[in-house]
């Protein structure tokens, strides 16, 4: 049965990933689930799983469904590199660090994208490396200034590695006018609203936080906001 023409695994396999766009992951697993089991051998289909998989903690699934999707008759040149990156979030996940950075670099040196920049770059504050997070953030804003992962990820440099909550809160407020859901944004711009204080406003934001969808490249745990709600109702 050719790529294409397995009508019902590929139309189960759109189901399954709009059900995810909307963020009904149970459905979209088990159209997922279904639509393999139907044959679906789509790429877009295998890396949406893969990503949706990463979200529900289960980083070694996901890795399988990566490898899936590169052997793929149908995978871009665009789909490989979205795959290679999310096998280094894998790999991170899985505790492997330096393989993530590894990898990530070596596809960053080959060609720059937003994508890149922003899981990079994130990536690098988790090392632990001031001096390298904060060139290669900065790199990121002036390649895209207006990118909330890139002004945030310079502003979790400062604010987490440089220690430096001054140069960070601008950046953090800047995020968060680009993406106003942005849950790390909002989780650190509420620790401002603590030391001045205003425990109404970091309510606020905490909230708005918890009700958002974490993702694997969540600073920000929904156990960590909890913890800052039960301290900013005090």
């Amino acid at each position: 049965m050719g790529l294409f023409t397995n009508f019902g695994g590929n139309a189960a396999g759109q189901k399954a990933l709009l059900a995810h766009q909307r963020g009904n992951f149970d459905q979209a697993a088990e159209l997922y689930d279904e639509a393999f089991k139907k044959g679906c051998k789509r790429a877009a289909v295998r890396i949406g799983y893969a990503v949706l998989l990463l979200r529900l903690n289960r980083a070694a699934e996901s890795v399988e469904q990566l490898r899936l999707a590169e052997k793929s008759p149908d995978a871009t040149k665009e789909q490989k590199t979205q795959i290679v990156t999310h096998y280094a979030v894998a790999q991170y996940k899985l505790g492997n660090l330096p393989r993530a950075l590894e990898l990530l670099r070596e596809l960053f040196n080959k060609h720059k994208t937003g994508l890149l920049y922003g899981t990079l770059g994130y990536l690098l504050v988790e090392s632990g490396d001031y001096e390298a997070a904060l060139a290669f953030n900065k790199e990121a804003v002036d390649y895209d200034e207006d990118d909330p992962i890139c002004l945030d990820n310079l502003a979790q440099t400062y604010y987490r590695l440089g220690g430096d909550k001054q140069a960070a809160e601008p950046l953090f407020r800047r995020a968060l006018e680009e993406k106003p859901e942005s849950i790390d944004t909002l989780y650190f711009l509420s620790q401002y609203d603590m030391d001045r204080g205003d425990k109404a406003s970091a309510r606020e934001k905490l909230e708005k936080a918890r009700s958002g969808r974490f993702s694997p490249l969540n600073y920000a745990t929904p156990e960590m906001v909890d913890q800052a709600l039960a301290s900013a109702r005090d």
